[in-house]
Parts: C-alpha cells; sequence; structure tokens
C-alpha cells in the first residue's frame, strides 16, 4: 500500500485539482510567513491571519481528501 507522501507525489503530476489546491496552501503559507515577522499587525491585519489560517486548514483537509480519495480508489481496483 502506499502512503500518503507517494500518492501526494503521484497526484501533483496527474491531478490538476490537487495541483491547484497545493499551490494554494503554498501561496497562503508564504502570506502568512510574511505576516508573522512583522512585529505588530493592525486589527484588520489580525482578522486576515485568521481567516488565512481557516483557508490554509482547509486547503490542507483537501489535499488529504484527494489522497484517501486516490487510495480508495486504488484498493477498489485491487480488490477487483
Amino acid at each position: 500500500m502506499l502512503n500518503d507522501e507517494r500518492i501526494a507525489e503521484l497526484l501533483r503530476t496527474s491531478s490538476f485539482e490537487f495541483q491547484q489546491v497545493e499551490a494554494a496552501h503554498h501561496r497562503l503559507d508564504a502570506e502568512l510567513a510574511d505576516l508573522h515577522k512583522r512585529h505588530v499587525l493592525t486589527p484588520q491585519e489580525e482578522v486576515q491571519v485568521k481567516q488565512m489560517h481557516k483557508e490554509k486548514l482547509a486547503t490542507k483537509d483537501a489535499m488529504a481528501a484527494l489522497i484517501r480519495a486516490y487510495r480508495d480508489q486504488q484498493e477498489h481496483s485491487a480488490a477487483r
């Protein structure tokens, strides 16, 4: 059975949806890193950071769902 990292590698080359979600995840990670470098955030920036954390978590959940779906599909195919 393939582990999650190996499935992610396969999806990076075969799934446009996975590529898009992963790119969004990396973009949010970089934007959050830039905001965390600041010593003081405005109230608006603090709200933005919270929203970005939620979006980043949603992208991570979406990637995990795609990995699960791939694994389920492979297991179903192997059971035939």
